[in-house]
Order: C-alpha cells, then structure tokens, then sequence
C-alpha cells in the first residue's frame, strides 16, 4: 500500500496546483465585441490615426481575442476606446444624485472644449449672446449619459459628439429659436447618450457629428 501511494501522489500533487497557475482572463466576448472594435479601427484609419499596415496588425488582434482583456492593446492609444469594449467591463462612475453641474457661462464671448478634456456627467450651457462648442469627439466620456441644459437667449450652443453617439433633444424650449440634432434620439448600449433640455430662446441648438474637409474637422 505505501509503494502505491508513493507512486500516485505525484499525480495528486499535479492536479492540485492547477487552479493556483491560472490567471483570471476577465470575461470572453462576442462576434458583435469584436466587430464594434475593428469598425473603430476602421475609422480610425479614414481620420487618418493609424496606418494601413497597423491596420491589418491591430484587426488580427482583434479578430484573435477570446477576452475583454485581449481587446484593450489595439484600441488603447485611440480616442473613445472605452466605448467600444464590452459594457459589462468597464464599470461606469458613480453619480451622487445631488451631484451639481459644471456651468459654462458664454456671456457674449465665445467658449470651447476641444481636444482632451474632462467630460462631466452634467453640464449647464448659459449664453446671452455668445457661442459655446462642445467637442466630444477627441476625448474620453466616461458616463453612458451626458445631462446638458442648455439656457440660451440669443446665443448658441453646439455639440459635436462622436459617430456611434445617440442624442435626445426634445427636451428643449425654442421661442423663436432653433433645435437641430442629426442623431438617433433612442439610446444604445454601449454607446455615449446626449440628453439635451432647457431653453433656447431666440438662440441655436445644434447636435451633430464632425465634417471633415480637407483633412480638417469641423
């Protein structure tokens, strides 16, 4: 009996270390993952971001993943790559319910946000006269839900927000103003959402994503 024993243990020994050389993966993903994922390393290749050939080197990563984890590399140095991944992996913050708005006031001058900058989950758009331009499109969102209100008298309030982004405008007031969005209004998983309400005055609302133009975004 002890000669038997003395030969199965190593095999005992074995099976039990298993478990301990295994690393957490994180969850596995979906076709639909792995296609929202190249249709951004698409893009990023008509904006001009990437190369060709990273191209083709990203997309066999892409097309290769099995976890969440393995998407991360060839979306990281691209803007709104956590919008792509799956919605289940990226927690969203938490927002105190009695968080208060950030306030951006235009007066008659003119404000911008462009580039990378910190996206709160609200904002509070007031102008008179002046002009105020959100670009959404080069920096991280990180709620599914951006709450702007917009107070407007003949001012103007334009948000350029990124491709795959929903927005709702109905929210908004115009006396003898304008409200303008090109965006589906019915919002995605997985994708940033707009709601935009308040009052517009005789000023302007527009929603819409970028033109390019000679190579220029607009």
């Amino acid at each position: 009996m002890t000669a038997v024993t003395a030969l199965r243990r190593p095999k005992l020994i074995q099976v039990s270390e298993q478990p301990s050389h295994a690393e957490p993966r994180g969850i596995r993903i979906s076709n639909a993952d792995r296609e929202r994922a190249a249709e951004r390393l698409n893009t990023a290749l008509a904006e001009g971001r990437i190369t060709l050939g990273e191209l083709e080197e990203r997309l066999a990563v892409v097309y290769a993943a099995k976890y969440e984890a393995d998407l991360r590399p060839p979306l990281a140095d691209l803007p709104g790559a956590e919008a792509v991944l799956p919605a289940a992996a990226v927690a969203p913050p938490v927002i105190p319910a009695d968080a208060p708005p950030v306030v951006l006031r235009a007066g008659m001058s003119t404000i911008k946000r462009s580039g990378a900058w910190d996206v709160p989950p609200r904002l509070r758009v007031q102008s008179a006269m002046g002009s105020v331009v959100l670009d959404f499109c080069d920096t991280v969102i990180p709620y599914p839900v951006v709450d702007v209100e917009v107070d407007l008298g003949a001012g103007s309030a334009k948000l350029l927000v990124p491709d795959d982004a929903t927005a709702n405008v109905d929210g908004v007031v115009a006396s003898m103003g304008t409200v303008k969005s090109s965006l589906p209004s019915v919002q995605r998983p997985g994708v940033p959402h707009f709601v935009v309400h308040g009052r517009a005055g005789m000023g302007s609302v527009t929603v819409r994503r970028r033109y390019k133009i000679a190579g220029h975004f607009f």
